[in-house]
């Protein structure tokens, strides 16, 4: 059975009707929500519970702090101030781990695009503002391979492919790869047409003593072999595995990294 889904603004109209209607206090106007929404059956999986938050001055609608965070992070990329960027990544980092929902919401509302163009401020040479943009990336992504598009794709190979000496930005790179392919066959496919594989290869062998680099790429390369896209009738998981073996050694590379 297919559970029932509403969008975020649905939950939100319910809580502000609870507090103006029926006075309730925030907290209390999110639980009865919840139980309503509950008892009708509906998944609130993807629903950030929480009441929004009013700005500092008043001057705004209340929103949620992810999507606060997201106008904050705009504003500061439009204007090219790499330290107020920075900061605004790092909140938008510890935001999205702290619930799924907040993923989904971000997405919703535009933060790929966001994030996509602190990703291309930072490769003009900021080694910190690109590692947290690979960061936010990867938080983003999770769970949510379809945001990734083609200039991304090619952005993160080009990333790659640029820092392979950075053991950082390698893991999390690789780890946008991980989470950009698991479930999703084209991902998978372009990325290995745009030679994804001897990248995460040559990261076990060039840093074999970071066990981060060697634990993601490792990982990553299992993904790419994974037949897991129900959208597709027929995935390409035994043609990368071959090619993982044949073309870039990738048998040899595994064994010498365990010793």
């Amino acid at each position: 059975m297919v559970s029932k889904r509403i969008a975020q603004e649905t939950f939100d109209a319910a809580v502000r009707e609870n507090i103006e209607e029926f006075a309730m206090g925030p907290d209390e106007a999110v639980k009865e929500a919840v139980e309503q929404f509950e008892s009708q059956g509906v998944d609130l999986s993807n629903i950030v519970k929480t009441a929004p938050k009013v700005s500092a001055d008043g001057s705004q609608e209340p929103t949620h702090d992810i999507l606060q965070t997201l106008s904050d992070l705009q504003e500061s990329v439009a204007s090219s101030r790499p330290q107020e960027v920075s900061a605004y990544l790092t909140r938008f980092c510890d935001q999205c781990k702290q619930d799924k929902a907040c993923r989904f919401l971000a997405a919703q509302k535009g933060a790929y695009p966001i994030i996509f163009t602190a990703w291309k401020l930072a490769t003009a040479g900021d080694q910190g503002l690109l590692l947290q943009s690979l960061n936010a990336l990867s938080v983003l992504t999770d769970g949510q391979p379809d945001l990734l598009d083609t200039q991304g794709l090619q952005l993160l190979v080009a990333t790659l492919t640029r820092n392979a000496d950075e053991a950082d930005l390698t893991c999390s790179g690789i780890r946008c790869v991980r989470h950009a392919c698991l479930k999703h066959e084209q991902n998978r496919q372009d990325l290995v047409k745009a030679g994804v594989l001897p990248l995460l290869t040559g990261a076990i062998t060039h840093h074999g003593h970071h066990a981060d680099v060697v634990r993601e790429a490792c990982c990553a390369l299992r993904v790419m072999t994974f037949d897991d896209d129900i959208r597709v009738p027929f995935g390409h998981a035994h043609n990368h595995a071959k090619m993982i073996v044949q073309e870039n050694k990738g048998l040899k590379v595994l064994i010498e990294a365990t010793k």
